[in-house]
């Protein structure tokens, strides 16, 4: 029997989660997408602790009326941003199991503008 969408991703994410691990110098950035938001975290999982997040639920970035596309590369600058005060300047990215393409390309590419280097 063919896997559900959700399996499949999970199955994916654990996979790519056996590779990818983030340290304090360089972090993971790992992404969540649900239906109508898209969410951005730098992990440190050698102490388990998130260093930074940001989502398109943050304020200035809801307040601008914009497609979920557009809305993911905002938040991937937001997050580049708060990486670079931070003094973070090279990560992991984390998919989180779902296709690079959409809105996680757009939230890579917004994050590269905004300094990071993957």
């Amino acid at each position: 029997m063919a896997l559900s969408k959700n399996d499949r991703r999970t199955r994916i994410r654990l996979r790519v989660r056996k590779t990818i691990s983030g340290s304090e110098q360089r972090p993971r950035l790992a992404v969540f997408r649900s239906n109508n938001e898209i969410y951005a975290q730098l992990i440190d999982d050698v102490n388990g602790k998130t260093i930074t997040a940001a989502s398109s639920r943050d304020k200035d970035i809801d307040a601008s009326k914009v497609t979920k596309v557009e809305a993911a590369k905002l938040v991937g600058k937001a997050i580049a941003e708060k990486a670079v005060k931070a003094g973070v300047e090279t990560i992991s990215f984390d998919r989180g199991g779902y296709l690079y393409h959409g809105r996680i390309k757009s939230l890579a590419e917004g994050a590269r503008e905004g300094g990071l280097k993957f």
